[in-house]
């Protein structure tokens, strides 16, 4: 599995950024968490010079491993 930046060579250490929804139920003064989805992956960034990735040009098998690893979508 390779993923270099291709400003500064990283090869190791980057940064996702996920978001992930919740629907929560108010009942009276209580309020639950009801539902949860899966987190989706919204920036990938180099770690070492922020240069920001842009996830859908990752190999397949990069982006695979990396959506399993996360439990995203």
């Amino acid at each position: 599995m390779a993923l270099t930046c291709p400003s500064c060579g990283n090869d190791r250490n980057f940064l996702v950024k996920t978001l992930q929804m919740h629907v929560v139920q108010l009942h009276d003064s209580r309020v639950e968490a009801n539902e949860e989805g899966r987190p989706a992956v919204i920036e990938v960034l180099c770690d070492e010079c922020e240069m920001a990735l842009n996830f859908s040009d990752f190999e397949e098998d990069v982006r695979n491993e990396m959506l399993l690893t996360l439990g995203a979508r």
